[in-house]
C-alpha cells in the first residue's frame, strides 16, 4: 500500500505535467512558483515518512521538473559570487 506522502508526490508530478502542457504568457514562471511552494513540504514529508531512497527518487523528479529554473538559479549564484570577488 502506498503511503499518503508518496500519493501526494505522485499527484504533484501529475499536476506539474498538466501545468507544463498548458500554454503560458510568462513562460510558466507563476506556475513554477506555485509548484515550488507546494512541492517543498511534500519533499520534506516524503523524506520523513518514507526514507532516504524514496526521498532521493522524488528529489530527482523535482529536479527534472525544475531543470530550467535551477539553471537560472545556479547562473545567478555564479554571477553574484564572481562579482564580489572581482
Amino acid at each position: 500500500m502506498m503511503s499518503y506522502s508518496l500519493s501526494a508526490a505522485c499527484c504533484w508530478i501529475i499536476l506539474a505535467a498538466i501545468l507544463a502542457a498548458i500554454p503560458s504568457k510568462d513562460n510558466h514562471w507563476r506556475r513554477a512558483y506555485l509548484l515550488m511552494a507546494v512541492g517543498a513540504p511534500i519533499l520534506v514529508w516524503v523524506y520523513l515518512s518514507d526514507g532516504l531512497y524514496w526521498g532521493l527518487a522524488f528529489t530527482v523528479a523535482v529536479i527534472s521538473v525544475f531543470r530550467w529554473p535551477l539553471r537560472y538559479l545556479v547562473a545567478w549564484i555564479v554571477r553574484t559570487v564572481t562579482r564580489r570577488t572581482e
